[in-house]
């Protein structure tokens, strides 16, 4: 009997495709804060993720979101070998899992860290209303992707093996 039976995690089972979809998200989210960071803190430099202090402590910040990044990036993957390694994954709801941790992290940055908690803006000095529909918008499209995905692969039993 293989790994993948035993562990309850056969591809086919509703396991299978959470797990491929959680660890897929994982991935998306770190995906997403990296681009963030790299795109908007480092190479444009808009902002830091905090800016409501000295700039030392924006660089400090942007080193703990880049760390936290890492970390996510690393143990997204390793979690996605294990699921290829064991027969595991549901390559329809990792797709699917992806885009969901894409626009999340995109939303909740947009929402949360922008808006409700204040911590910084997308960018300084300018009217920020159309970067805020912009960020917001593309989050939602691809929190949307994401959702069409999922249920496409619910719907086709998208939970086998990547081929």
């Amino acid at each position: 009997m293989s790994d993948s039976v035993r562990s309850g995690t056969a591809p086919g089972t509703g396991s299978a495709s959470r797990r491929s979809m959680a660890v897929s998200a994982l991935i998306g989210a770190a995906v997403m804060a990296s681009v963030d960071e790299i795109v908007f803190h480092q190479i444009l430099g808009w902002h830091h993720f905090y800016d409501r202090s000295t700039s030392g402590v924006g660089l400090l910040s942007d080193g703990l979101l880049h760390t936290a990044e890492l970390l996510g990036l690393v143990a997204g993957f390793f979690l996605y070998a294990d699921l290829r390694r064991r027969g595991a994954l549901a390559s329809a709801h990792a797709w699917s899992g992806f885009f969901l941790g894409l626009g999340t992290f995109q939303l909740f940055d947009g929402i949360v860290d922008h808006k409700l908690l204040r911590l910084h803006q997308i960018r300084y000095g300018v009217d920020v209303t159309p970067y805020d529909w912009a960020w917001n918008i593309a989050g939602l499209v691809l929190l949307l992707i994401g959702v069409i995905l999922a249920l496409r692969a619910t719907r086709r039993g998208g939970a086998g093996p990547q081929s």
